[in-house]
C-alpha cells in the first residue's frame, strides 16, 4: 500500500514537472513570435503582390512613422508577380574584375541553395530614407547584421505576414536561412527591414545609425540589410549557447552574402549593434567557419542594397546645381538646402540607409534573451 502510494505521488511530481518544463519552452518561444503556423510552408512559386512595389527611396521621414514605406510600397492598384529578379539581379558586376555577368552567363557555383519567396506584410517594413527625420543625409554604406530566429522558421515568418498596425509590434528581416538551408527572401534589399530597434554600428568614421521616427532611439535599419539563421530546437531558450548552425546554414550564409557587395568590416550581429544590452544573437555563431567559406566565393552587387532616387529629389538636386552656378557677373548663388542622393556603389559595399525603427517587444514580461559565441 505504501509503495503504492509513493509510486503514484512520484508520478504525479513527474508529470508536473513536464507540464511546467513544456509550459517554459513554449512561453519561450511565443515571447519571439507569437503566430500560427505557414499554411504552405513549401512556397516556391512567385508570389502575387498587390502592386510593383516600386525601388524609390523615401526622401525623408514624415509626421506619421508608418506613411512613407507603406504608402509608396501600396500605391498602385496592378497586381505583379514577385520572382527572384526583386531580390537578386540577373545582372551584376563581379567586383574582382570589375566585369559584367548579363543574363545567361552566370557562372555555374560549386553550391547552390533552394530559394523561396515569402511575401511577408507591408506594415512590417518600409522605405529607406534619403535623409533622416533633421533632414540630415542618411547615405550611409550598408552593412549585414545576422540575427536567429529564437524560434522555428515557421513562426517567425507568419508573426512577419501577420499585419502589425502598431510600430512597436513591427518586426522583420530580409532574409531567413531554414535549418536545411534554404534561403527564404522576406523583404527586398531595397527596402527597410525592422531588424533592430535602438542600434548602433561602430565602423571606421565612428558611430553610425539614422533616426527615422521621433519616438524611438536611432538604428541600423536604414543601412542594414538583416540576415537570419533559424535557431536549433535546444535554442528556443534563455541558454548562453545551443548546438549551433547546420553546414548547410553556413554556406547559404556565405552564398548569400557575397551577393551582397559589403566588405567584410562592416558584416556585424545583432548583439554587436544593439543598444539596449537585450540582444545577443546569433549564439554559438563561428565567424572562422562564415569567412572561410565566404573566401570561397566571389563577390558580386546582384543584391543591390541601395534604394533608387525617386524623380522629386532628381529635380530637387538639378534646381540647386542651377542656383549654385557661376552668374554673368562671376559671383557664384547662395546654395539651397538639397537633398542628397546616395552615392554611387563602390567596388566592396553596397550603399543604402538606415532608419530609427521599432523592435517588437516580447509578448511575456520577462523579454527572451538572444546569445551570441564568436570563436
Amino acid at each position: 500500500m505504501k509503495r503504492n502510494l509513493l509510486t503514484t505521488i512520484s508520478l504525479v511530481a513527474l508529470c508536473i514537472m513536464t507540464l511546467i518544463i513544456t509550459v517554459n519552452s513554449s512561453r519561450a518561444q511565443r515571447a519571439e513570435f507569437e503566430s500560427p503556423r505557414r499554411a504552405n510552408p513549401d512556397v516556391t512559386a512567385p508570389v502575387p503582390v498587390p502592386n510593383p512595389m516600386p525601388t524609390d527611396c523615401a526622401i525623408k521621414p514624415g509626421k506619421s512613422s508608418t506613411a512613407p514605406a507603406v504608402q509608396s510600397a501600396r500605391s498602385n492598384s496592378s497586381t505583379a508577380p514577385m520572382t527572384l529578379m526583386r531580390f537578386r539581379q540577373l545582372q551584376f558586376t563581379d567586383l574582382a574584375d570589375r566585369s559584367i555577368a548579363p543574363k545567361g552567363t552566370r557562372p555555374a557555383p560549386a553550391y547552390t541553395p533552394r530559394e523561396e519567396i515569402v511575401l511577408i506584410h507591408p506594415t512590417n517594413y518600409g522605405d529607406r530614407f534619403l535623409q533622416d527625420i533633421n533632414g540630415n543625409p542618411a547615405n550611409l554604406e550598408p552593412i549585414v547584421v545576422l540575427h536567429e530566429t529564437v524560434g522555428s522558421a515557421d513562426n517567425t515568418i507568419n508573426f512577419f505576414r501577420t499585419p502589425h498596425p502598431r510600430d512597436a509590434d513591427q518586426a522583420s528581416y530580409h532574409t531567413l536561412i531554414e535549418r536545411n538551408g534554404t534561403i527564404v527572401y522576406l523583404v527586398p534589399p531595397d527596402k527597410r527591414a525592422y531588424g533592430a530597434g535602438n542600434s548602433v554600428f561602430f565602423g571606421p568614421r565612428g558611430q553610425e545609425s539614422v533616426k527615422t521616427h521621433p519616438k524611438f532611439p536611432p538604428s541600423v535599419n536604414n543601412f542594414a540589410y538583416h540576415i537570419s539563421l533559424e535557431t536549433p530546437a535546444d535554442g528556443i531558450n534563455n541558454a548562453d549557447r545551443h548546438s549551433g548552425y547546420t553546414e548547410a546554414q553556413y554556406q547559404s550564409l556565405a552564398w548569400l552574402v557575397a551577393k551582397t557587395a559589403v566588405a567584410d568590416d562592416r558584416i556585424t550581429t545583432h548583439k554587436a549593434v544593439d543598444r539596449s544590452g537585450s540582444r545577443m544573437d546569433p549564439r554559438s555563431f563561428s565567424f572562422s567557419k562564415f569567412f572561410r567559406l565566404l573566401q570561397t566565393y566571389n563577390k558580386t552587387d546582384e543584391i543591390a542594397i541601395r534604394c533608387t532616387v525617386p524623380p522629386e529629389a532628381l529635380q530637387s538636386r538639378r534646381s540647386v546645381q542651377s542656383t549654385t552656378a557661376p552668374s554673368s557677373t562671376g559671383r557664384q548663388a547662395t546654395p539651397s538646402k538639397s537633398i542628397q542622393p546616395p552615392q554611387p556603389k563602390q567596388p566592396s559595399s553596397a550603399a543604402t540607409q538606415q532608419p530609427a525603427d521599432t523592435e517588437r517587444k516580447p509578448s511575456s514580461t520577462k523579454p527572451i534573451r538572444r546569445f551570441e559565441s564568436i570563436d
